[in-house]
């Protein structure tokens, strides 16, 4: 009977603690955010005041009350055109990881590799972007194909190297633990430098997801048929500032979005580096 009693109150302490965790986790995230809303708020404010009192041309420059209201107006063919670059910018990231990690991976185990290929990575970082994607349509035409090309060249570097340097940070006395254990190369890569190397990665996925974003665009912008880059190309020829700004307000929004999804996905697969930086900060 103690020991039911006993098993009670222990589940209710744990249950307690771990709705305590969520709550202090969710205060802290409203914490980090709040600043960041309210400058978005307070540029929104200052901008809708500077064209109430300019009295400036709509064509120049709308309200973001205006802007907003076209939103709503046009919401059908704002999605339209938003689901192509979200398609685009998903399965050009996806694309991403599997050739970074692949590339990162051949390097960690073949340093001759890494010599040749290092270098390479760094100069095709060299070419701008803006004569890749015209290439891209001429070799490739508008389809999904092209696009995906451009968002790989724009978004893999940084997933790379951030990945390679992970690999290079694991700890040389665990390694050689492992090594004095019998443990193969590829058991010491799966049970010490990947896991190692994961914080790495999310680092440079956050940058790799917000460039996909804006290469999707780009290559949209170049030649697509549909998109959120075609659409603001055809607006601005059309003298429709309030149209351009409303898809510059999504992309910035879908941004968020993703850097958000990937900040989660790192909590959920690495939680004890959230642990460890707050232990470091203390």
């Amino acid at each position: 009977m103690k020991n039911n009693k006993t098993s009670v109150r222990c589940d209710s302490v744990r249950s307690l603690n771990v709705s305590a965790s969520k709550k202090g986790g969710l205060q802290q995230a409203v914490r980090n955010g709040a600043p960041a809303v309210l400058g978005i708020l307070f540029v929104f404010v200052i901008w809708e005041v500077a064209v109430n009192v300019t009295h400036v041309s709509v064509d120049v420059l709308p309200s973001p009350t205006r802007v907003f209201r076209m939103l709503l107006v046009n919401r059908d063919k704002f999605w339209m055109h938003l689901i192509p670059t979200l398609q685009e910018t998903l399965i050009g990231l996806g694309a991403t990881i599997l050739v970074a990690v692949f590339i990162s991976v051949l390097c960690d185990f073949l340093p001759t590799v890494r010599k040749f290929v290092y270098p390479i990575l760094v100069v095709s970082q060299t070419v701008p972007v803006i004569v890749i994607a015209p290439l891209m349509v001429i070799w490739f035409g508008y389809g999904l194909f092209p696009k995906i090309i451009v968002i790989v060249l724009v978004t893999f570097f940084s997933i790379a190297v951030a990945l390679t340097d992970g690999f290079d940070s694991t700890e040389p006395e665990t390694v050689n633990l492992l090594r004095s254990m019998g443990a193969t190369k590829w058991q010491q890569f799966y049970y010490v430098r990947l896991p190692a190397s994961l914080p790495s990665f999310f680092t440079g996925l956050r940058i790799a997801i917000t460039w996909s974003v804006t290469a999707a665009i780009f290559g949209e912008y170049v030649g697509a048929e549909r998109g959120l880059g075609i659409f603001m190309q055809i607006c601005k020829n059309d003298f429709r500032t309030d149209l351009v700004l409303g898809s510059v307000i999504i992309i910035s929004a879908v941004s968020l979005i993703l850097f958000g999804v990937v900040a989660i996905l790192r909590r959920l697969f690495i939680p004890w580096a959230a642990v460890a930086k707050a232990g470091a900060k203390k």
